[in-house]
């Protein structure tokens, strides 16, 4: 294999749509709400706020999938018993100094591209503002890399949760509606919460997919804390929670039929929760990452459609 496809693989592509999921429904609400306002030149996919936010996101999500290749091969949690994709570091296709050097990269690459989107954003009016982006955008490159690199990573103490459902939905959704309308509104944080709760959704299903392999190798996700069954469990509750919280927000912002339009992505995840609770061997779960993460990107498109297009 070469060089180039060795880091294509590294950067783990199709987990790239689940990543920007929360900044098209953050953009496609901010800008709504901007547009409410004052009428805005152009539409949302010609803002260069829109079109920087995706990149500083996709540089996170691949710098993060860069440190974890790195993080999990060399603690050997990746070996040959694990289920899934090859890794470039666990299969010999990168060597760690290579994998390290490319982590530092995208992270300076990730730093420069959060910086212009803040100037972008706020130029030289608001010094608060930029100066709290800048110190939260150092926080999402350490949350990226910190996830299973060092002896401290949060990602073997149960805490990847948490912090997927901080930064793939609170930062993400309610951070770039800040970005259009320097304001906040409560009712944000229902769709932050939900497309928080999809996107932690799928990283349980990768620990519950790994479960045995984590277990063994000391990785103590919050599967490998609470057990397989209760791991289920929980997963429902995601899936439930994401459900309830959109369908509060339609509730209080509901104009007319196209809103809804987003209740169609709900229709392969349901199908998806019956599938996960009839599955008891954890490596039949390994097809549902991709239809969650891909059901997650598409109520976000459905949610641009339906309340910014």
């Amino acid at each position: 294999m070469s060089k180039v496809k060795a880091w294509v693989m590294a950067a783990r592509l199709r987990t790239l749509p689940l990543s920007v999921s929360g900044i098209i429904v953050g953009a496609s609400l901010g800008f709504k709400e901007l547009n409410t306002i004052r009428e805005v030149d152009g539409g949302l996919f010609q803002s260069p706020v829109f079109w920087f936010a995706i990149l500083t996101t996709l540089g996170l999500q691949i710098l993060s999938n860069f440190a974890n290749d790195y993080g999990d091969g060399v603690k050997g949690t990746d070996n040959e018993s694990r289920i899934g994709p090859a890794r470039a570091l666990q299969s010999g296709m990168l060597s760690k100094k290579e994998l390290l050097n490319g982590i530092i990269l995208t992270a300076i690459i990730s730093f420069l591209l959060a910086t212009y989107l803040i100037y972008l954003s706020f130029g030289s009016k608001h010094l608060i503002f930029s100066v709290f982006y800048l110190i939260l955008g150092v926080f999402c490159i350490a949350a990226a890399m910190k996830y299973t690199m060092g002896s401290s990573a949060y990602g073997y103490k149960g805490l990847g949760d948490v912090f997927v459902f901080i930064f793939f939905g609170l930062v993400s959704v309610v951070g770039c509606y800040f970005l259009y309308t320097k304001s906040l509104s409560l009712h944000i944080f229902l769709p932050a919460i939900s497309i928080g709760a999809l996107s932690t959704a799928v990283l349980n299903l990768n620990n519950l997919r790994d479960h045995d392999g984590d277990k063994t190798a000391g990785k103590n996700t919050l599967v490998v804390k609470m057990g397989f069954s209760k791991g289920k469990k929980y997963h429902y509750g995601l899936l439930i929670l994401a459900t309830g919280t959109l369908l509060l927000f339609l509730g209080l912002t509901y104009e007319r039929w196209i809103h809804a339009l987003f209740l169609i992505a709900f229709i392969p995840l349901g199908i998806h929760f019956n599938t996960v609770r009839n599955t008891s061997i954890p490596q039949q779960l390994d097809p549902e990452l991709k239809k969650v993460a891909l059901s997650t990107f598409l109520l976000a498109i459905l949610i641009s459609l339906g309340y910014a297009i």
